[in-house]
């Protein structure tokens, strides 16, 4: 029992500091374009030019 006293707060601990990574990733911007990857896939190089 006394090993609850120990694994409830190291539990709680690690899921805020999930929380906070995960509110973090948010505020930044992480997941604010989430077509745009899908559609790039499907350019080709061709069209856009010749790299410099």
């Amino acid at each position: 029992m006394s090993v609850l006293a120990y694994l409830i707060p190291v539990a709680l601990l690690l899921g805020l500091i999930g929380l906070a990574g995960f509110i973090w990733s948010l505020k930044s911007g992480q997941y604010d374009d989430l077509d745009g990857a899908a559609q790039r896939i499907l350019l080709d190089d061709d069209e856009l030019g010749p790299k410099q």
